[in-house]
């Protein structure tokens, strides 16, 4: 009479738990979870860190869809594009010598607002099931761990677990097929002679077959529901995958590519940039890139770091063009750091990087002032970046062409910075230079 209070008992429990949409716990009360996700290993502290070093890979990656891993929120998931989530992983060590494992899981993304002012990366909060499936990751991970062989038994969860019988029996086969439920040992099989009892599905001696017909149903209609969620989630990958993507995105090459507050050189660094990073294009000149990171904010990022979008690809000159056609009439004959020989103001009695230039090819006409010109602008371009590379005493460029007709040209730092940083045009450029004597260069300065 008892027993069969028990089996009325257990069968109106497990009608309700199924009824809730949640066959997992009652296959497996131990792998039930609660915020924060946590669960409780008999293995050591360093044997649990040892199987976390293998999982490592899946703890962060890119997220197919984010419907199922995400609470609802007031926004529609619509909007959001490019999840990606990142598990937080502590493991401490229990009192019984096993190890506590706690794992929480940041999920973010590209909100398309429909004001493009208010767009951005987003955090979205997760709804365990990240967590819970790195948790049974760990657990196949670990199965496998020295145990001691009288210990062969899962992980415990940090939820109460019934008290282990002090006797064993052997479990008697059931004749009909039993499907398992949960991930790992929530499946309902046939017992080894000898392991302890502990199943709330036995009724004495014996399984009620309802039950196995019911868990069986379950099983089934879980699997179909699995197997649609995998259909959609390569449909939607297919579709992103297809999508034309928009012409005014630029993508971060590497890892650690710093995002500046200006174009120049040694500016503030506002953060570093992740490798595929995307941002909104807004200007861009020879060297830089000025972007849109979220909202209102705005930075500027070096050209050379980043995947540029073929319809900006030839908009401008690369920071390291080829070398001007004038260049093959003049080669550099002496480079050295002295006073400026001269009495221009914005450089008199200071220390600069001087380049005196011969005519290689001998032809007068094709040296004169444009080429001219064109070769002193490619060496203010060359010194300046090497100068801004290694600590220097130099306040400026010269150029000093030693030939017939001569001539000098001058630049100061702080103005080729600028010009580098495309706040100068090479008009402007010329308007700020020393030129002596000024008839030589005339032709292309514009004055």
């Amino acid at each position: 009479m008892k027993q069969r209070h028990q089996a009325a008992a257990w069968a109106r429990a497990l009608f309700l738990m199924f009824c809730v949409g949640v066959p997992t716990l009652v296959a497996r009360a131990s792998d039930a979870q609660s915020v924060p996700y946590e669960r409780t290993f008999a293995q050591s502290k360093p044997v649990v860190e040892k199987a976390l070093v293998g999982l490592q890979p899946s703890a962060s990656g890119r997220l197919p869809v984010l419907d199922g891993f995400t609470r609802p929120g007031d926004r529609s998931l619509d909007r959001f594009q490019r999840g990606y989530y990142q598990c937080a992983i502590h493991v401490s060590s229990t009192p019984s010598g096993g190890a506590l494992v706690r794992v929480s899981a940041k999920i973010t993304a590209w909100y398309a607002d429909p004001a493009s002012s208010k767009s951005g990366y987003q955090e979205l909060p997760s709804n365990g099931r990240l967590e819970t499936d790195f948790l049974d990751r760990l657990e196949d991970a670990l199965s496998g761990t020295t145990s001691p062989p009288s210990a062969n038994r899962p992980p415990v969860n940090s939820v109460p677990t019934q008290p282990k019988r002090t006797t064993t029996s052997p479990t008697p086969t059931i004749s009909a097929p039993v499907p398992s439920v949960g991930s790992t040992a929530g499946s309902i099989a046939t017992s080894k002679a000898g392991a302890p009892d502990s199943s709330p599905f036995k009724v004495g001696n014996a399984v009620s077959s309802d039950l196995v017909a019911s868990l069986a149903t379950q099983r089934a209609v879980a699997d179909k529901h699995m197997e649609d969620l995998t259909k959609e989630a390569k449909g939607l990958e297919e579709i992103l995958r297809n999508q034309a993507h928009p012409n005014n995105l630029v993508a971060v090459k590497k890892s650690g590519t710093p995002v500046l507050v200006s174009p120049i050189e040694g500016a503030k660094v506002l953060f570093l940039a992740t490798a595929e990073d995307e941002f909104e294009i807004l200007d861009m000149n020879a060297s830089w890139v000025h972007v849109r990171i979220s909202g209102l904010s705005r930075g500027w990022v070096r050209r050379s770091g980043l995947e540029m979008p073929k319809t900006f690809a030839a908009d401008t000159k690369p920071d390291n063009p080829s070398t001007p056609a004038n260049a093959a009439h003049f080669q550099v004959q002496n480079e050295q750091i002295a006073s400026f020989p001269g009495t221009w103001e914005p450089l008199r009695g200071k220390t600069v990087k001087i380049l005196t230039v011969q005519n290689a090819s001998g032809s007068a006409s094709e040296t004169g002032s444009r080429a001219k010109l064109e070769f002193a602008k490619s060496l203010f371009d060359k010194v300046y970046v090497e100068l801004t590379q290694v600590p220097t005493e130099a306040a400026g460029v010269v150029v000093i062409f030693d030939s017939e007709d001569g001539g000098m040209a001058a630049a100061t730092l702080p103005t080729l910075q600028q010009w580098k940083a495309g706040t100068l045009s090479d008009q402007a450029l010329w308007r700020r230079c020393f030129f002596d004597p000024p008839e030589t260069f005339i032709p292309q300065t514009g004055r």
